[in-house]
């Protein structure tokens, strides 16, 4: 993984001696909440419902064993003993106090880590794939053009205050697993057909308010021009966004607004007074950024370990979790492990102190030291040898991070909701916490089989419901907590938004509603068919049906 250079760590060190006078300043009376509040947020704090929340960056996803050992410790000592990871790999304190924060800021630097542009109206943290490097449908590594961009944006003086917050997703795979379609820039690494690594670029996707998915604007982006033409299009975004009403201020109302062909042209033309320019990359910046993520010293194995195929016949709990929870690797006798954070009576995407530790623990003994955090808010060992992957299991259940649900319902994406946020209309977490109830059993949670369900408790959309084959918003009518279903979601290659079904349900009803709707697909699904499969060919009408069975009640849509 990349490691800091002694550039890295004095721009980190500056900032977080800047950041801490900034914070004296405040407490002291001498800057006023206006003044302070795109200080703070450009280093991850905001105010939220019960006090401060410090989101801390995970650059693409990647974490060694001593960086998550870190966050074990911040959340110990400072929080509450827990953690909250989020779609975009970033990890979540929700009770930490101010006066603590610039001193957080200081032992993170410690290990390589900080909360640099992870909130405030500048290019946020760059996401991919959770499998980056080992996945074997892989066209070429996304991690260093993803660090070459962090490096990149990171302080970059032209974009520190953009008319909304612009946030990047690479994908170097075939399927596309960082859903780079809701992002206001995503870049698919690809091959011409003379084998040269480029990129196809999509811009103005995003979800929130207004979901939309992002617009093709270059086939082929050669690599030497990654950073050029990245600062063009976000120059025209910075230049003709809008900045007087926030709800129209991201790159793809703009993008929508002038339509995909002129935008593309819009940014060309401001690539012309880049292109070849002084931030043009070289074989040599890419090799110096590409030789921090070389493959780990790799044992040549069997593709299959004579003992990991006795322990698959003999234990069927252990058979089942490698079915959910254990993917392929592009090295013979390797596997990836999720971790799965999705214990049923704790919130997803949460970890204890605890957790974390055992989770480095792991990394350490069996994965080259190394973890990644997955857009499903789950950990990833990425590097596993098979004939581990019995142990691992058992010391990941003796720590609760073995729940044999990835991919399935109680594998399920929420954000913090209004039990935290103070941007929420609603509380997603007993929403969560009502469904994992209900589908408590894995032989039934494998029965139903492969279903994205998300939750969100505001239109934000922290919770991607809208790419969720079931999506559940919360929404606030005359001060009450509602939610409004969408069906039809999906993320990958075929992204999709959902579309809302009719009304919207109090909280108590939704258990029972998703049961409904899961009985329609068992009832009508062929063989090997997934839920949004189902929805797909049947359409809407037989979910709505089930969803309402008074008929009147689905044609009064919830106004949110």
């Amino acid at each position: 993984m990349y490691r800091y250079d002694d550039y890295d760590h004095t721009i980190v060190q500056a900032r977080v001696a800047q950041f801490r006078g900034q914070t004296e300043r405040y407490l002291a009376g001498k800057l006023s909440d206006d003044e302070f509040r795109p200080l703070r947020l450009q280093n991850g704090l905001y105010i939220q419902r019960h006090g401060p929340m410090l989101r801390l960056a995970v650059p693409y996803g990647l974490i060694s064993a001593a960086q998550l050992r870190r966050f074990a410790d911040i959340a110990r000592r400072y929080d509450r003993g827990f953690g909250h990871f989020t779609t975009r790999h970033n990890l979540q304190l929700n009770w930490v106090k101010l006066p603590d924060v610039p001193q957080i800021l200081a032992d993170l630097a410690q290990d390589e880590l900080h909360a640099i542009q992870t909130s405030g109206n500048c290019i946020r943290n760059v996401t991919t794939d959770h499998f980056a490097g080992v996945a074997a449908d892989e066209i070429a590594d996304p991690r260093p053009w993803a660090e070459l961009l962090r490096q990149w944006s990171t302080f970059h003086p032209e974009f520190v205050y953009l008319p909304r917050k612009f946030k990047v997703a690479v994908s170097g795979s075939r399927e596309d697993r960082a859903a780079i379609q809701v992002h206001d820039l995503g870049l698919q690494v690809v091959r011409n057909a003379a084998g040269e690594i480029g990129f196809t670029v999509y811009a103005g996707g995003g979800l929130g308010r207004t979901p939309l998915l992002g617009q093709l604007v270059r086939e082929f982006l050669p690599w030497q021009h990654l950073l050029t033409y990245t600062e063009a299009l976000v120059r025209v975004f910075n230049r003709h966004g809008r900045r007087d009403n926030a709800f129209k201020a991201r790159i793809k109302i703009l993008v929508k607004a002038l339509g995909a062909e002129e935008f593309a042209q819009q940014v060309d033309a401001e690539w012309s007074q880049l292109k070849d320019g002084p931030s043009t990359l070289t074989t040599a910046e890419v090799d110096r950024v590409s030789a921090q993520f070389a493959a780990p010293n790799y044992e040549t194995l069997a593709p299959d370990d004579l003992c990991h195929l006795a322990h698959l016949r003999e234990d069927k709990a252990f058979s089942r979790w490698v079915e959910r929870n254990v993917q392929s690797h592009k090295v013979p006798g390797y596997a990836a492990v999720t971790l799965s954070l999705k214990k049923p009576g704790t919130a997803p995407g949460d970890a204890t102190s605890e957790q974390m530790d055992a989770a480095a623990d792991l990394a350490e003994r069996y994965s080259f030291g190394e973890l990644r955090v997955s857009h499903e808010q789950n950990l990833i060992l990425a590097d596993v040898p098979q004939r581990e992957l019995y142990t691992v299991w058992h010391r990941a259940k003796a720590a609760g991070l073995a729940s044999t649900t990835a991919g399935l319902i109680q594998d399920l994406i929420a954000c913090p909701g209004g039990d935290f946020c103070g941007l929420a209309n609603a509380r997603s977490l007993p929403v969560a916490a009502a469904i994992q109830e209900r589908f408590e059993d894995l032989d039934y949670q494998h029965d139903i089989g492969e279903l994205e369900l998300n939750i969100s408790g505001c239109m934000n959309s922290c919770g991607h419901h809208h790419l969720g084959a079931i999506g559940i918003l919360g929404v606030d009518k005359t001060g009450e907590e509602w939610y409004q279903i969408t069906l039809g979601g999906r993320q990958g290659n075929d992204a999709r938004i959902g579309e809302v079904i009719g009304r919207s349900f109090a909280a108590a009803e939704v258990p029972d509603l998703v049961e409904r709707l899961i009985a329609v697909y068992l009832a009508a699904r062929h063989a090997d068919e997934r839920f949004i499969d189902t929805v797909d060919r049947l359409g809407l009408e037989p979910f709505r049906a089930a969803a309402y069975p008074n008929p009147h009640q689905s044609r009064r849509i919830a106004n949110a």
